[in-house]
C-alpha cells in the first residue's frame, strides 16, 4: 500500500477507515475492552501526535503500547522513568570508540514508538530532554543534531494517585502531548475475560496490519482532508473560550480557570477531528467530530484555580460547559 496505489483521496480515506477496523480487531486479540482508549491512541498516531495515558497500575498500559507496535510492525522501546535517570540515558551520548574517536551511541529514544513509563517520576531536567524529541523529531548532543526515525510516536504513562516522589509535568511539556487519555477500570464482564486470558497458557498470533511507510502516508492524508470553515471556526472557538478574562471566555471559565489552552490546542482539535471523521469513513469532519476529541485535547491544557478545587469543579465539567 502506498500513495500511488490509490486513484483518489476518497479511496485513500476508505482504506484508512478499513485499516482502523483491522487494527482494532487485531489488537482486540490481546487487549480486552478499552475501546475508547484504543481509538484515541490510534487517532493521535495517524495525526502525528503524542499521547499521555493517565491511569492506576495494572490497566495494561504497557501491553497496549507494545501490542500496537507489533501490529504496526514498528520498532518499540520502553523507558522506565526513575528519579536517577539522566537526559543522556534516553537521548544517547558520545563514547570513545575503538578507532580512538568519539562516536554517538543512540539512546532508547531512537525508535518508532517510545513508551515513557511513569514519566512524572523523573526530574524536570530529564523530562525536558523529551521536549526537542517530541516537537522537532530530533535530539541534539554536544551541538550535533541527530534525526529520529520516522514515524516517531511518544506514549507516556502517569499514575494519578501517587504524588510522593513525583515531579509534575510543566505546562510546556504537557502541551507537547496531543491527547491526555484517562484509563479506567474494566467492567466486571471485561475483567472476567481479562482474568480468563491471562491465567492460562495462550499464544497470540498477531498479523502486521500496517508498516511505517503506510502510517506516514495516512498522516499526510489526514492533513489533506478538507474541513468546512464553520467547523474550523468552532474548533478555534472552543480553544479560545478556555482563556479567562478574554472576549470569548464563558462565565464558568472566568470563575474556575486560571490559565487556558493555547493555539496548539486549536491545531490538534482540527487534526483530531479530521482523523476521527476519516476512521468512521467520512470525507470531512463536522462539529460532532470536534466534540468527540475535545476533552482529550483540552483536559491537560487548562489549569483550575483554587475556587474550582474547593468546589470540586474538574476539567471535564468546564469542557462540557463549552459545548
Amino acid at each position: 500500500m502506498n500513495q500511488v496505489a490509490y486513484r483518489s483521496d476518497v479511496e485513500a480515506v476508505d482504506s484508512l477507515a478499513q485499516s482502523y477496523k483491522d487494527l482494532k480487531q487485531e489488537i482486540g486479540k490481546v487487549i480486552i475492552g478499552q475501546d475508547e482508549v484504543l481509538k484515541t491512541v490510534i487517532i493521535s498516531l495517524f495525526s502525528n501526535g503524542h499521547s499521555l495515558l493517565v491511569g492506576v497500575p495494572g490497566l495494561a498500559k504497557t501491553l497496549l503500547v507494545s501490542t500496537i507496535a507489533e501490529v504496526l510492525d514498528l520498532d518499540f522501546k520502553r523507558i522506565q522513568f526513575t528519579p536517577d535517570l539522566m537526559p543522556t540515558d534516553i537521548t544517547g551520548s558520545e563514547i570513545f570508540g575503538e578507532n580512538r574517536q568519539f562516536q554517538f551511541s543512540k539512546g532508547p529514544l531512537f525508535a518508532n514508538i517510545v513508551l515513557a513509563d511513569e514519566i512524572n517520576r523523573t526530574p524536570p531536567k530529564t523530562q525536558a530532554a523529551l521536549l526537542e524529541a517530541m516537537q522537532e523529531r530530533s535530539v541534539t548532543v554536544n551541538g550535533i543534531r541527530h534525526v529520529l526515525p520516522a514515524p516517531f510516536f511518544v506514549l507516556a504513562t502517569q499514575n494519578p494517585i501517587e504524588q510522593e516522589g513525583t515531579y509534575p509535568l510543566p505546562e510546556a511539556q504537557l502541551d507537547r502531548f496531543m491527547f491526555n487519555i484517562p484509563l479506567d477500570y474494566p467492567s466486571y464482564e471485561e475483567e472476567i475475560e481479562v482474568v480468563k486470558g491471562t491465567t492460562k497458557v495462550i499464544n497470540y498470533n498477531l498479523n502486521h496490519i500496517l508498516n511505517g511507510e503506510q502510517i506516514m502516508f495516512f498522516q499526510q492524508l489526514v492533513r489533506k482532508i478538507p474541513i468546512a470553515d464553520n467547523v474550523l471556526e468552532y474548533a478555534v472557538s472552543l480553544a479560545t473560550k478556555t482563556r479567562p478574562n478574554t472576549a470569548r471566555a464563558t462565565n464558568m471559565v472566568n470563575n474556575y480557570i486560571s490559565w487556558g489552552a493555547g493555539p496548539r490546542a486549536s491545531q490538534y482539535l482540527v487534526l483530531g477531528a479530521k482523523c476521527h471523521a476519516a476512521i468512521r469513513g467520512k470525507y470531512s469532519p463536522d462539529i460532532e467530530d470536534v466534540q468527540a476529541i475535545a476533552k482529550y485535547v483540552l483536559r491537560h491544557r487548562i489549569v483550575r484555580n483554587y475556587k474550582a478545587e474547593a468546589e470540586g469543579i474538574n476539567e471535564e465539567k468546564v469542557i462540557e460547559s463549552l459545548f
